[in-house]
């Protein structure tokens, strides 16, 4: 039986079962404000700041010991140490790249509360930031500024990996191809952190997708489903996406099955169809799923539930 974890961003770090992504706070309008270049970079920017104040917050939360006492590698915060440099460079390098048009910091809150909780989160936000690039980097016009997504989008994977595979021991890749995120999954998943930002901050194009709860038939709120059983869902549609492949099933009797074609790191949707799940048609979201493997491509029949419980 292929066994998936559901995780969200919030209880990766928190004492809860559930594996319910809150709705995100509309911390930018929802107007229709235009998608060009500027609104773009000032979006990767916004998770910039956002992960830039992740690490640090952490770094100067736990210490050496800290780090090494709650069981990672002695190396272990060296390498954030690297990572928070490499967030603070990505935001000064966007920030000079608008000027005056680049969005400012805003104020988070991060539930973490030890530095193995940090690290699973790191995890999932590293994996966040990689998807929202590759989503975003078609849009982009100006050959210049692509280049400068790709470099950042190359080490924001590097991250990814390393966060996943030596630090948390879970899967480093999800297959031969990441997968991109729409610009609202993206903010979704990473407003919630967010508390409040500057008035004067640019609007950008985006909003927050209201909550989507997937629950088990029995247990009500559940750390784990398998691949092939049936969960509760209210909606027409749940969309999986992995890698550049999305599987649409339909919510029958108000349950959908499982897809069994999983690899590595997931997100489901709740859309209005199923021919699309774009900005337009997403209804609900998002939900981060694991389905781990082992070094051999095979499904792991003891995987380490990436959930709350492992982290506290």
């Amino acid at each position: 039986m292929k066994t998936t974890s559901i995780l969200t961003c919030a209880s990766l770090a928190a004492a809860a079962s559930a594996f319910v992504i809150p709705q995100a706070r509309d911390t930018a309008s929802n107007s229709s404000s235009t998608i060009n270049d500027t609104a773009i970079l000032n979006l990767a920017l916004t998770l910039e700041h956002l992960e830039s104040a992740f690490y640090s917050g952490a770094l100067s939360s736990f210490t050496a010991d800290d780090f090494t006492n709650d069981g990672l590698p002695v190396w272990a915060r060296g390498r954030f140490e690297q990572i928070a440099a490499h967030e603070q460079a990505h935001v000064q390098l966007l920030s000079n790249t608008l000027g005056a048009s680049a969005t400012q910091a805003c104020n988070y809150s991060f539930p973490y509360t030890s530095p193995s909780s940090f690290a699973a989160l790191a995890q999932v936000l590293s994996g966040v930031g990689v998807a929202a690039y590759a989503g975003a980097a078609q849009y982009l016009t100006n050959k210049d500024y692509i280049s400068t997504a790709a470099a950042i989008l190359a080490t924001e994977a590097r991250h990814a990996s390393w966060i996943a595979g030596p630090v948390n021991k879970a899967n480093p890749w999800s297959g031969p191809y990441e997968t991109p995120l729409t610009f609202d999954s993206a903010y979704t998943l990473g407003a919630q952190f967010i508390t409040s930002c500057p008035s004067s901050n640019p609007s950008l194009p985006v909003k927050s997708f209201p909550s989507l709860t997937l629950s088990n038939t029995t247990l009500g709120q559940v750390s784990e489903v398998t691949a092939g059983n049936n969960v509760t869902v209210e909606g027409q549609y749940v969309a999986f996406f992995s890698g550049l492949s999305t599987t649409f099933v339909q919510v029958q009797n108000g349950q959908i099955t499982i897809p069994s074609n999983g690899m590595g790191t997931a997100y489901a949707v709740l859309t209005s169809g199923n021919s699309s799940a774009d900005d337009s048609t997403i209804t609900a979201g998002v939900v981060v799923m694991q389905f781990p493997y082992d070094s051999t491509g095979g499904i792991e029949s003891n995987a380490r539930m990436l959930m709350a419980e492992d982290m506290m």
